[in-house]
Formats: structure tokens, sequence, C-alpha cells
């Protein structure tokens, strides 16, 4: 569990650096600090971190979607420091952006997980994410993705 502490709050332009980071640690293409400030000013109520004694250790990027039948939320990026993994602390953040999609009226969320890591899919099938399908060659090293999916019940 986080410790009481902990608190989850909307990314800052001033967090990025640590959210830079988390994210070279966290992933083997992780994005640039570029990219990062790129989603915190398209989608800054969809872009949250989690922090504790000032120090950011972990964040969740998101954004609205809209196919013209469906309003969804899309998980982009989410990261714990390792430090911190394993608290509830990556749980507590994606229930934070459920929370704002669902009060912007989307139906549901979808995210992308690489097939390999089967870690981050048992995460979000605990918070009830289900597979959907496949896109192939969907990362920059040509894996596969597997798109994951949850809806919300009104």
């Amino acid at each position: 569990m986080p410790s009481q502490e902990h608190t989850i709050r909307r990314a800052r332009p001033a967090d990025i650096d640590e959210i830079v980071a988390i994210e070279r640690e966290a992933f083997p293409d992780p994005w640039d600090e570029r990219t990062l400030h790129e989603a915190l000013a398209i989608y800054p109520g969809a872009f949250f971190v989690a922090g504790e004694n000032g120090q950011v250790t972990g964040f969740i990027a998101g954004g609205l979607e809209d196919t013209g039948e469906e309003l969804y939320g899309h998980i982009m990026n989410l990261a714990v420091t390792p430090a911190c993994r394993g608290q509830g602390i990556g749980a507590l953040l994606v229930r934070r952006l459920e929370q704002q999609f669902a009060l912007e009226g989307a139906t549901g969320v979808q995210l992308e997980v690489r097939v390999s890591n089967t870690g981050a899919q048992q995460f979000y099938r605990r918070l009830g994410y289900q597979e959907v399908f496949t896109v192939a060659n969907y990362y920059g090293n040509g894996e596969d993705a597997l798109v994951m999916m949850k809806w919300f019940r009104f």
C-alpha cells in the first residue's frame, strides 16, 4: 500500500525532469523530454503524478479520443520508479485517470502493452481490463502490442 503521505495530483511542467528520469528507468524506448512536454500541453487534465515527500514517484499520461461514435480514454504512458513498485501506486494512478475520463463522459479506456510484458498485462487485468486485439509491429523494435480495454458501467 502507498504510504499515508503519498499523493496524486495533476502534473506540472516542473515535474518533467523527474518524469523523464522515471521514464528512462522503466522503458527500453522511453519518451523523450519534448514528447512528455507535448503530452502535458495537449492533455493537461489527463496527466497525473504520484508523489511522496516532494518527490515524483510515478506518473500516468492519457488523453480523450473521440471516434465520432464513442468517446473513450487512452492511457498512453504509465510508470512508477523501481523503488516504489508493488506498493499500489500504479493502481492509484490508473484509477485517478479513469475517474477523470468518466467525468468527461468517456465510455471506457484503451491502452497498448507489449505482448512480452506479461507483468503489465496481469496488472491491467486485475484492474478490469480485457484483451481486445493485437497490433502487429506496433513498437519501434517490431514487437506487437496487445490492445486492452475497460468499459465503464453507468
